[in-house]
């Protein structure tokens, strides 16, 4: 008994500078946003303008802040990813895990753009998208095709597909080797089985793949909703939210709120719907990839 105890405790012992860290750096800050969300508190001013929920409902409501439509545009770009990106990282991956010439090079050239700086790769697709010397009009011109050259991140129209190309390119490697790591898990021997009964290769992925890696996949997908959810970097190097808000997405407005307009209680509002939205959507997808024992 005294034996079970001590080792008990040595586990608590060696666990416990991880569970400060963690409560310091994650659960101290969601507790203190969730405070200061209650208030109408602005920097410089004392915390003593308690006004319960009244931020969420401006949150909502008031057209000046638009907060609908930046959690719109988080959406669809979740969407996007969803059905674009996460179907392209999946083909990638069947193609690769089927031990073609040249494999371990593709892997490393298809996860590289993952291990770049956001802000290089900001930086980078903004010089793409110049109207004057940017590769896409350049190109679309040298074709004959100026009635189709655009300010693609000026324009209202275009500005949020434009942020969504270096999303999927930035990371469709980073799901492609997910799914990889987890087609190459699957038994031969079911694959064999497979091929034997008669099955094409579409069947065999459709049949046995996919379903296998199905944890793979639900993992995939509550990373690409709830990125999409706290996108903001990529966005912020290439629109900073513009032009006329089309691009704004909610960490984009909490930024606004918090630095330019100085609202530190509607900033923390902004960062608590986030969290509540990521962890909704999140036990949402499990809940939808959740399996019969």
């Amino acid at each position: 008994m005294k034996r079970t105890l001590g080792y008990k405790l040595s586990i608590f012992a060696f666990l416990l500078p991880a569970l400060f860290l963690f409560i310091g750096i994650l659960i101290a800050p969601i507790i203190m946003s969730g405070y200061y969300s209650l208030f109408n508190w602005k920097v410089g001013y004392p915390l003593t303008d308690f006004i319960g929920l009244k931020n969420y409902v401006e949150l909502f409501t008031s057209k000046s802040i638009g907060f609908p439509k930046a959690l719109g545009n988080s959406l669809l770009l979740a969407v996007l990813s969803v059905f674009i990106q996460l179907p392209f990282a999946l083909i990638l991956a069947l193609k690769l895990a089927k031990r073609i010439r040249g494999e371990r090079a593709f892997l490393s050239i298809y996860f590289m753009p993952v291990l770049i700086s956001t802000v290089v790769i900001g930086q980078l697709w903004a010089k793409i998208y110049n109207p004057e010397y940017g590769l896409l009009n350049v190109t679309l011109r040298s074709m004959g095709l100026d009635s189709l050259t655009r300010i693609w991140l000026g324009d209202k129209n275009t500005a949020l597909a434009a942020c969504f190309v270096p999303i999927l390119w930035q990371y469709v490697g980073y799901h492609m080797l997910l799914m990889y790591a987890g087609i190459k898990g699957v038994p031969m021997e079911l694959n064999e089985a497979a091929m034997l009964d008669g099955c094409t290769e579409g069947q065999v992925n459709r049949y046995i793949i996919i379903p296998y890696i199905k944890p793979i996949l639900r993992v995939s997908v509550i990373f690409a909703v709830t990125g999409s959810l706290k996108s903001f970097d990529l966005i912020y190097v290439l629109t900073n939210g513009g032009p006329f808000h089309a691009t704004e997405v909610p960490s984009t407005l909490m930024i606004s709120m918090l630095f330019l307009r100085n609202r530190y209680g509607m900033g923390s509002t902004i960062a608590m719907m986030l969290i509540l939205l990521c962890f909704t959507f999140a036990l949402l997808i499990s809940l939808a990839f959740r399996e019969e024992k």
